[in-house]
C-alpha cells in the first residue's frame, strides 16, 4: 500500500507477520479438513486469554458491536440493567441494551474518571438488577474500570445478577481472570489486543450466564445472533467437527489462530505487565511535552490506550494531518462536544510487544506541536 502511515489509533492495530501472512490463506472451505481444527483450536485459545476453564466462547462473523447484540439472548422485556458508564461507549452499550427491553439505569462520572464502588454498592442494593454492565476500557477516554472489585461487589449482594463486562478495548491488553472473578459475559473483538484484522465478534458466555439463557421465558427476538443456532457450532468445532449456520470468516479465524498463537507462547503476565509498562511511560513522556491526559489517575488508566487533551487553541483536525506527515496514524476525539480538543493514541499488541512503536509517535508529536507552536505565532 502506497504511503502506509504507521497505524496507533485503538484499534485496528499493526499486525505480526505471521497474521498477515495467516490472512492470506486461499480459498478454502469452512468444513475443510485443514480448517475444522484451526477453528477448534481458536476456541481453546480463547479461553487461556480471559483464564478460564468453563466460559463458552461464541466467535461470529461481525464488528466487536456485534457483541453488544448478543445480549438479546440474556434480556427479557422489562428487566432492569445497571450500567456504569465511563465514556461515549458505555453511553451507547446502554442505547444497546435498551433496545432489547431493558430499563437501563446509567451510573456516569466526570470525563476522564469512573463511578464509584459506593455508587455501585448503593444502587446494587436499593434494586434487583438483572444485568450490571460495564465497558472495562472505554476506547473514547482511555479510562480502565476495575472490573475484579465491581464484579465482587455485585455477586457479594446478588449472586445472580450477571455481571457484562464490554472487554473490545481490553481482552489481550489488559488482566481479564473471567472465573475468579466470576465474570458472566465479556464481549471482544478480534482488532485490538488480540491482534488481528477487524471483522469477528468475540462473546465469552459463564455456565451461568447460559443458564439464564437457557430458562429464559420468552423468545429471542433475533435469528442470526441467536445462541440456540451457535452453542452447536461452536461446540462441533471445538470437538473437530464440522458444523454449518452460518458461514465463518475463514480467513479472519486463520489470522485470529495465528495471533493467539503467539499470545498463548508466552506468559499472559509478562504480556500484561508490558502493556501496563509502556502504557505509563508514554503518558510520563505526553506530560514532559506539557499535555495532560483524560484520565489523569494512573490506577484509572488503560494499558492499551491513551487520551490527551490538546493545548487550548489547537484541534484534532490540525494535528492528525502533521503526524501522518510524519508516518504515523492516530485518532481524534469522539466524544461529543469535546472530539476536537483531544487525541488518542492506540499501544496495544505487536507495537508494544515485539516493536518500539511508541518512539516513532513520541518523535511525531514532538516535531507537529513545534509546528504548530511556530503557526500559532
Amino acid at each position: 500500500m502506497p504511503d502506509r502511515k504507521l497505524c496507533m489509533i485503538p484499534g485496528p492495530i499493526e499486525l505480526d507477520n505471521d497474521v498477515l501472512v495467516a490472512m492470506s490463506t486461499p480459498a478454502t472451505s469452512h468444513v475443510d479438513p485443514l480448517f475444522v481444527p484451526v477453528f477448534g483450536e481458536v476456541i481453546e485459545l480463547l479461553r487461556e486469554v480471559i483464564v478460564s476453564t468453563t466460559a463458552q466462547p461464541f466467535v461470529i462473523t461481525g464488528s466487536g458491536t456485534l457483541g453488544w447484540d448478543q445480549m438479546v439472548n440474556l434480556l427479557e422485556p422489562e428487566d432492569e440493567v445497571l450500567l456504569l458508564s465511563t465514556g461515549y461507549f458505555g453511553d451507547t452499550f446502554a442505547e444497546c441494551l435498551e433496545t432489547y427491553g431493558g430499563n437501563v439505569t446509567v451510573l456516569t462520572a466526570p470525563v476522564g474518571q469512573r463511578p464509584t464502588l459506593d455508587q455501585l454498592e448503593r444502587e446494587v442494593t436499593s434494586k434487583k438488577y438483572k444485568m450490571v454492565a460495564v465497558t472495562h476500557v472505554d476506547t473514547s477516554t482511555g479510562v480502565l474500570s476495575d472490573i475484579e472489585s465491581i464484579a465482587a461487589t455485585v455477586k457479594a449482594i446478588s449472586p445472580e445478577t450477571l455481571v457484562v463486562v464490554d472487554g473490545v478495548c481490553s481482552v489481550g491488553s489488559e488482566e481479564i481472570q473471567f472465573d475468579a472473578w466470576q465474570l458472566d459475559i465479556v464481549i471482544t473483538g478480534s482488532q485490538k489486543g488480540l491482534g488481528a484484522p477487524p471483522g469477528l465478534s468475540i462473546v465469552f458466555a459463564s455456565q451461568h450466564a447460559l443458564n439464564v439463557f437457557k430458562t429464559r421465558t420468552t423468545p429471542v427476538v433475533a435469528y442470526y445472533m441467536h445462541w440456540k443456532k451457535w452453542i452447536p457450532i461452536m461446540q462441533s468445532y471445538e470437538a473437530r467437527k464440522p458444523s454449518y449456520f452460518a458461514t465463518p470468516a475463514v480467513q479472519l479465524i486463520m489470522a485470529l489462530h495465528a495471533s493467539l498463537k503467539k499470545i498463548t507462547a508466552k506468559s499472559l503476565e509478562e504480556r500484561w505487565a508490558i502493556h501496563r509498562q509502556v502504557a505509563a511511560g508514554f503518558r510520563q513522556s505526553i506530560r514532559g511535552l506539557g499535555l495532560v491526559p483524560l484520565t489523569e489517575q494512573e490506577e484509572m488508566a488503560a494499558s492499551g490506550l491513551t487520551a490527551v487533551w490538546l493545548p487550548q487553541g489547537i484541534e484534532a483536525s490540525q494535528l492528525l494531518p502533521l503526524m501522518g506527515a510524519h508516518g504515523v496514524q492516530i485518532a481524534g476525539g469522539i466524544l461529543k462536544d469535546l472530539s476536537a480538543k483531544y487525541f488518542r493514541v492506540g499501544h496495544m499488541g505487536v507495537s508494544v510487544t515485539d516493536e518500539n512503536h511508541i518512539e516513532k509517535v513520541l518523535a511525531g508529536l514532538t516535531a507537529s506541536f513545534m509546528t504548530l507552536g511556530a503557526q500559532k505565532k
